[in-house]
């Protein structure tokens, strides 16, 4: 049976890059491998398949062999080059599928980091002026921590872990899947390469302990919702030597009943009356770190008009220096008049029927000839 062109059996073309090499190959390994597909003849051929045209790809010098030759160039005393594996990298494109697939020689060091603990992650609500002004917060969570009896190797006091009876204390194991040869983390010990024969009675051979933990943290100023605040090393603990994981801090900020918030920027309304508007005024109006500013409101100030005052926003989380306040003034029509302020405001409207206001008498004018057309 003819073999399949190459770029046809990874779903490429011969201008796609390596990395679109690498994730057609997983995503074809990944779905035909025997280990998903036990006993399924069909599935392990499309996996060979995919395997060798991923080898000749992959390798630029085999590559330029084949779309200069085709299969031809891999015939006849090609020998066990003709598999295409001997330039490919296939270990981090199993990494997802086996867990950890590469060299039996990895140092223990590198078995012990599987064992780093798990990251934790703590939800803390704060208001906006706590935001502006940062705040020290006690915080208390459930964890794990290395047990003081064994020092977290799991055993007792005087007796140290066995190397595992089932990889040899290497923490791999390996498996033939047809032609290929699978190289996999330990079940029985985890890929620590020490199994625990006299387990520490505090913890039960784990190493670790589940407690309470209280710890006083710093939320700096000018963080905003959604803000991440890592603290590193603060969550569970790790096993068999394994590292901590850390503590993730997720900061909801409360919303603000004057201040409205963007980026480092706040933003209020100020509503003042038609008088104040057309005569101007100066208001006084509150700041975010609980102070006072005083803005000239010039006579004839139309509803929507923002005034900045800078540096009165939020701090910037990074960098010194704050974020701006901006003021957009409202004007208020007044709803319940009396006899006296309905008689000033008609003498008001016929003297500026008079005066005929030029943006009126505009828009009156485009009206007319809109109605004519």
């Amino acid at each position: 049976m003819a073999k399949r062109d190459f770029y046809d059996v990874l779903g490429v073309n011969k201008n796609s890059s390596p990395e679109e090499f690498k994730s057609a190959y997983r995503k074809l390994a990944i779905k035909y491998h025997p280990d998903k597909n036990p006993g399924d003849k069909a599935s392990e051929d499309k996996f060979k398949e995919a395997s060798e045209a991923y080898g000749i790809l992959s390798d630029k010098e085999k590559k330029q062999n084949y779309d200069n030759f085709g299969h031809a160039a891999f015939e006849g005393g090609g020998g066990r080059q003709s598999s295409g594996f001997g330039g490919a990298d296939f270990s981090d494109i199993f990494e997802d599928f086996f867990g950890d697939f590469g060299s039996a020689g990895r140092s223990r060091g590198s078995r012990s980091s599987n064992n780093r603990g798990s990251d934790l992650r703590y939800d803390l609500s704060i208001t906006l002026e706590e935001a502006y002004e940062g705040k020290k917060q006690d915080i208390k969570f459930s964890t794990t921590e290395k047990c003081t009896t064994c020092k977290g190797n799991g055993s007792k006091p005087g007796s140290s872990p066995d190397r595992c009876s089932v990889c040899g204390g290497n923490g791999k194991v390996r498996s033939n899947q047809g032609f290929f040869t699978v190289q996999q983390t330990c079940p029985q010990c985890a890929g620590s390469g020490e199994e625990i024969t006299n387990p520490c009675n505090d913890c039960n051979g784990q190493g670790n302990k589940q407690i309470s933990k209280k710890l006083s943290v710093t939320i700096p100023k000018g963080v905003d919702d959604g803000t991440r605040i890592r603290l590193a090393g603060k969550g569970e603990a790790g096993t068999k030597g394994g590292a901590s994981g850390d503590l993730y801090l997720f900061i909801n900020v409360h919303s603000h009943d004057l201040f409205k918030r963007s980026d480092e920027n706040l933003f209020f309304e100020f509503p003042i009356s038609i008088a104040d508007a057309a005569l101007g005024t100066t208001i006084e109006i509150p700041t975010i770190d609980s102070g006072r500013a005083k803005i000239k409101i010039p006579d004839g100030t139309q509803s929507g008009k923002q005034f900045r005052l800078k540096g009165k926003g939020m701090p910037y989380i990074k960098g010194s220096g704050n974020g701006d306040l901006y003021v957009q003034i409202n004007t208020e029509v007044p709803i319940s008049l009396n006899k006296e302020q309905k008689d000033l405001l008609e003498k008001f409207r016929e003297i500026e029927n008079e005066k005929s206001n030029p943006s009126i008498k505009k828009f009156i004018k485009k009206a007319k000839s809109f109605w004519k057309n």
